[in-house]
């Protein structure tokens, strides 16, 4: 009995254990929960002008996520890096993985701004499908293709952004990126009521207000973080002769990309295949889009505590892992990761609470609404094992094991999830809450190597010391 609590007391730290937790979760997650917050308000403003662009919105937005997550994963790539070379002290290292994030981000949005300009149109027709009572295609496609042409004015703020506010973060200031996010965040709010829907003299813009009102507010969160950190430097001391060249040491960018290109190559895959999960979703009819969209935006509010739980892993581990503590840092991830899964099941049960009463919120049809509730408890009983998975994951990463990360995600969602689902939706009549459901639970195999992973502790590396 003693020993079964001395193991059970392993999974769980004390105060200044969770306090250091908070102190980096928590600005991560009032930053994400208020941009989820301002989503859902936002999906609920477009939604009121229709469920055509609703949809159409929803469809552009799953398509710039790709995007978003292949900005993030070149970023993180070199993040390993910065956070381990921050934990060492060294200053210069830090300079130069920002320099590297500053290239790789203009490769990226060069690359997103030529596949958008060329291909946005057949890649939204791809969404469009017969197959229920709610929906016009062809009204769906013309909002979608209003709505991508305002936001690819954002994508540069964008990725500018995500190369600052990331390294701030690893370099242990959290809080600047959280109150630029703030800020962000009720100026997209007030613009959306105002250019959606024509308030104090503006005109009603409808789908493409809501874009020009992103746009607007991050170029605003993207100015508000480059100019604090140019005029802090004795706070963040990366920033001081960073843009007296962009040379990184060849050496290093050898190391940054061995590590570093499956991490890219990850979120790419994995983002794209989440992009074609949903289209195989949609062959069941657009009412099944906008149902997604409900559950995506309701499920992101509420997750954002376990979300966030991956910045605080990557950091504690990987600041451990670059002093060569590695005991504290095998420690340190198992009671980050029992307090993920902890979190994940609260957070499960109120969202399974909540379900019938969020899609009342939209202005949409019975049929869409019911659809949103039934995947909402489907996210919600799944959220525990998606949660290990999460932290399992930036566990992994934080000690430079991107292939197999690589594998256990991306990889993963190409061989199992999407085959499964293209065959549940192509070759059987089963409802969408069955195909849905066999899709999220089919993730248990990937929890079991996750685990194994762990055990195994083949992430514990230092990698900066490391030739």
């Amino acid at each position: 009995m003693a020993s079964i609590k001395k193991y059970l007391r392993s999974f769980i730290g004390d105060k200044a254990f969770y306090r250091t937790v908070m102190a980096l979760a928590v600005p991560v997650m009032l930053q994400n929960g208020l941009t989820n917050l301002v989503s859902l308000l936002d999906n609920i403003m477009v939604g009121s002008v229709g469920t055509d662009q609703m949809s159409g919105v929803s469809i552009v937005n799953q398509l710039l996520f790709v995007f978003n997550l292949c900005v993030f994963g070149a970023l993180s790539g070199a993040g390993i890096f910065t956070a381990q070379f921050f934990g060492k002290g060294d200053h210069e290292g830090v300079r130069q993985t920002f320099r590297f994030k500053l290239i790789t981000s203009a490769v990226i949005l060069a690359v997103g701004l030529l596949v958008f300009t060329l291909f946005s149109d057949p890649l939204i027709a791809s969404y469009l499908h017969e197959g229920s009572e709610t929906g016009d295609i062809v009204a769906t496609a013309g909002y979608a293709a209003d709505y991508v042409r305002v936001m690819l004015w954002g994508l540069f703020p964008f990725a500018l952004m995500q190369t600052y506010a990331s390294t701030l973060r690893e370099t242990g200031e959290t809080l600047l990126p959280m109150k630029a996010g703030i800020v962000a965040i009720f100026i997209n709010l007030i613009l959306n009521y105002v250019l959606i829907f024509g308030h104090f003299g503006a005109p009603e813009m409808g789908v493409e207000g809501a874009a020009l009102a992103t746009v607007i507010s991050r170029y605003v969160e993207c100015a508000i973080v480059v100019i604090w950190t140019h005029r802090h430097s004795i706070e963040v001391p990366f920033i001081i002769g960073a843009y007296r060249t962009l040379k990184v040491p060849a050496e290093l960018v050898k190391r940054i990309i061995t590590k570093g290109m499956p991490l890219l190559a990850n979120e790419f895959l994995w983002s794209a295949g989440m992009a074609m999960l949903t289209q195989r979703y949609a062959m069941r009819g657009l009412a099944v889009v906008a149902g997604l969209n409900i559950c995506s935006t309701v499920s992101n509010l509420f997750s954002v505590v376990w979300m966030s739980m991956g910045t605080a892993v990557s950091i504690m581990v990987g600041q451990l892992l670059g002093a060569s503590e590695f005991v504290k840092a095998r420690q340190t991830a198992k009671k980050l990761l029992a307090f993920s899964v902890a979190s994940a099941a609260v957070i499960g049960v109120i969202i399974a609470l909540l379900s019938p009463l969020f899609p009342q919120l939209y202005n949409t049809s019975e049929e869409t609404r019911q659809i949103a509730t039934g995947l909402l408890l489907i996210v919600a009983s799944a959220l525990p094992l998606h949660s290990f998975i999460h932290a399992s994951y930036f566990t992994l990463r934080s000690g430079g094991k991107t292939w197999i990360t690589f594998l256990f995600d991306s990889m993963y969602v190409w061989v199992v999830a999407l085959p499964l689902a293209t065959w549940l939706t192509n070759a059987t009549s089963l409802h969408i809450f069955v195909i849905y459901a066999l899709v999220q639970y089919v993730d248990i195999i990937k929890c079991v190597i996750g685990t194994v992973m762990l055990k195994k502790g083949v992430w514990i590396n230092n990698i900066i010391d490391a030739r």
